[in-house]
This record gives structure tokens, sequence and C-alpha cells, in this order.
């Protein structure tokens, strides 16, 4: 994957507030970055799409995604970060035939994690706000690398106890090929469970980001609904949820359009920014964060329609089922923090002070319920302390004091906002 540097624990510092605005500059760099040559434009596949089937017919079909490994436009691997660890032996790259396969023969994945002494993360490099790797300050940050940082909590009583590896929807470093071999531990990286995805080799855990498909559009083009968009150009990244998902909603619906295809989500917003199509389509939580690198931001809307409803959480290896109670748990215990008003701010006076049994047993004053998962009985504690509840970390990376104040909807636990959704079965 490329060689791994020293992990500045800066993210820790202000707790990112601070470095929101940075990182956007960063953003609209790395927006421009195709790995192509100087001059060369990335030449995306059209696709003429006929949605309304013939009595009896079918709908004409999205192209199949690229397979894993195959030669795309895919900027280069970026490179991996060891927090602490500047002399890390690099991990086999995707795909890599030398990469370590997950079997029945092997120590469960938490037992080779301890091992090795840091998790392995797959995330998103290039997407503010969720997952972006800031070369400059060779710092990662965001809503999903959080959550990495807090599985990291949970085991090593260390955030900082975690390397990420930047991975893709397609190509060599595509995300799912780096489950499936070995090369992450755990995959999370805005991607949606699915049952096609569930019966293929993967196993997901709890829903951290509840999310919709939508559209961004120029403001001047007047598009108020995705009726507008009958016969215009449409980006979207191929072999993605986002593909289907627009070929399947423009089908039933009898609108026709022209799908214009690229093999990375990097190079939509590049694209359509330079006008090769009338709109962009991905998850609303993706357009909020891309619309910050385009040329002019406030030139451009999203809108507040959905053709879909996107599940996002992180994904992991089948059969563990040690793993996937471990990785589970962390998540519920930043939403149960929440649920019980224990946050970053309030842990240690709670622990020292409170009566209330649910905020023991969480903080494992008086449960032992850790050692159960193969964790200290504190590992909640350890995660609220150094990386906060949901709350914490959905304010800190997309919050009201962040660029994209992200209003957090369906994603606020169910007993603190009106249609909140957020909800962490009991400790106890």
């Amino acid at each position: 994957m490329g060689s791994r540097f020293a992990l500045r624990p800066l993210w820790r510092s202000g707790r990112l507030a601070g470095c929101a605005l940075t990182l956007l500059v960063a953003a609209t760099l790395l927006g421009a970055c195709t790995g192509l040559l100087p001059g060369e434009q990335p030449s995306p596949v059209v696709v003429i799409v006929t949605a309304t089937p013939t009595p009896g017919g079918a709908a004409t079909p999205a192209p199949p995604p690229t397979p894993a490994g195959a030669a795309t436009d895919t900027p280069a691997a970026i490179p991996t970060t060891a927090a602490g660890d500047a002399t890390a032996t690099p991990a086999a790259p995707v795909g890599d035939a030398t990469a370590t396969p997950v079997s029945a023969a092997q120590p469960g994945l938490l037992q080779r994690v301890r091992e090795r002494g840091r998790l392995i993360c797959g995330a998103n490099a290039d997407l503010p706000g969720f997952g972006f790797y800031d070369r400059v300050r060779d710092q990662w940050s965001g809503f999903d690398v959080d959550f990495c940082r807090a599985i990291a909590a949970a085991i090593f009583n260390d955030p900082d106890a975690v390397e990420f590896i930047g991975l893709t929807t397609s190509g060599p470093n595509e995300r799912f090929a780096a489950v499936r071999n070995g090369t992450v531990d755990v995959l999370i990286r805005n991607t949606t469970w699915t049952l096609g995805r569930d019966i293929a080799g993967l196993a997901f855990g709890p829903t951290t980001f509840h999310d919709g498909q939508t559209f961004m559009v120029r403001a001047s083009a007047r598009i108020a609904t995705s009726a507008d968009l009958a016969g215009k150009r449409i980006c979207v990244a191929r072999g993605t949820t986002s593909e289907q998902n627009l070929t399947d909603d423009f089908a039933a619906r009898g609108i026709t359009f022209e799908a214009v295809l690229f093999d990375d989500e990097g190079q939509l917003y590049p694209a359509y920014d330079r006008g090769e199509c009338d709109a962009v389509t991905s998850d609303s939580s993706q357009l909020v964060s891309k619309r910050q690198t385009l040329t002019t931001p406030a030139d451009h809307i999203i809108l507040g329609e959905r053709i879909s409803r996107e599940p996002l959480g992180p994904v992991f290896i089948e059969n563990d089922e040690q793993w996937r109670d471990v990785v589970s748990w962390v998540v519920f215990a930043t939403i149960y923090a929440e649920e019980v008003r224990i946050s970053q701010e309030n842990v240690e006076q709670q622990r020292a002070q409170s009566d209330d049994p649910r905020v023991r047993r969480l903080l494992g004053v008086e449960s032992e319920f850790g050692q159960g998962l193969g964790l200290s009985n504190d590992f909640a504690y350890a995660i609220i302390r150094e990386v906060g509840n949901y709350g914490d970390i959905y304010d800190r990376n997309l919050g009201p004091r962040t660029p994209f104040a992200l209003d957090r909807g369906p994603n606020k636990v169910w007993n603190l906002g009106q249609g909140g959704v957020l909800a962490s079965p009991p400790f106890r």
C-alpha cells in the first residue's frame, strides 16, 4: 500500500473543531487529483438509459461493476499511517496474493489484533467530515475515522493504536476485497448494508449513519425534483449502490437519462464541476461534503428528495462472532452513552459519583460485560473518555460548528430528539 508515517494525534487537540477549514482546503486540492497526467481528463463511460420497460420486458440493466483489481483510473493508493508506528511493516496491498486470508484454523481476529498491537481500519481518504487524509499533516479525521479510534480505545485503551488504509469503491484498493483477504480488520467507510453484500462473505455491524441518496444540481438549472432530470446527464460512481438505485428508481418511474459512469468517486465531482453532467448523485452526506470542494459551492444545491434509504456502518469478515460482538458493542456503547447522558465532558464525574445502575454497568464500575467480550470491563469508559459518545463524534465532525452543519435528522438517539432512530440494546 505504500509507506507508513507516524500519525501525530492532532485530532485530539480541540477535538478537531479548529481543523475543519484546513481540511477543506486540502480537500479542494485532493478533488483535483485524479492520478492523470497534466492536461488529461478522465474518460467517463456514457450510458444512454431508456428506463421505460416495454410491456412484459425488463428495464435496461446497469453495466456490471468493475472487478476488483481491474485496471481503472483510480488514483494511487493513499499512504497508510500507523499511530506512533513509523517503522511498521507495510501490509500487503489489496488483492495481493501474499495477504493473509482469514481461515477457521487461525486464531480469532481479536487475538490477532492484540498480538499485532494495533487495529487496521479501512477508511475513505477523500470525504471530509467522514473520512479524510491530510497529506500535509499526515493526519486522518472524520466521523467514520473516529469509530475506528473508538474500537482501538476499547481494545488497547489507546485511540491512536490504529493504522488507516485508504480504500476505494473499485480498482486495486477496492474496499470489500480488503475485508475478505484480511488486509483490514474492519471497514468503516460510508458503506451501505445490503442483502447482496451480507451474503457475499461480509458481515455488518450496527448502522452508524442513516442516509439516503439524492442529487446535487446547479442552482441556475432550476431543477426542483428528480423528475426534472429526465433526459439529463447524471454523474455516478460505477459499481456502487448509487448506480443501482439510480437505474432502479428511474426505471420504475419511466424516466430516461444518460448515466456518466466513473470508476472512482473522486472523479465524479471534478467532472460535474467542469460541466460534464447536469447532476451528480450519491448519498446526501457525501454530496454535502463534496459540495465544499467545488469551485463555487454556493452555485449548487442538494435536492431534499431521497430515492433510497442507505444504512451505513462497519463491515468485517463473517464467521468470527467474537469480532462481530466487539465491533458491534463499541458502536452500541457510543449510542447508549448518549441515551443515558454520559459524554466526554462528564464521564469522569459520572464514573466516580453516579448511582444510576445503567451508568455504572456501562462504565464497568459494577459489571463484567467487557470480560465476556474479551475486553476490559471498563472498555466503554475508555471509548467515551478518549473519543466520546455518539453525539460528541457527530458534532465534532459534522455538527453546527463545522462547515457542513449537517442536521442530525434520524441520527439522533431515540429518547433525546424527535425523529431519532438510534438505539442500543441495554447494557444489562
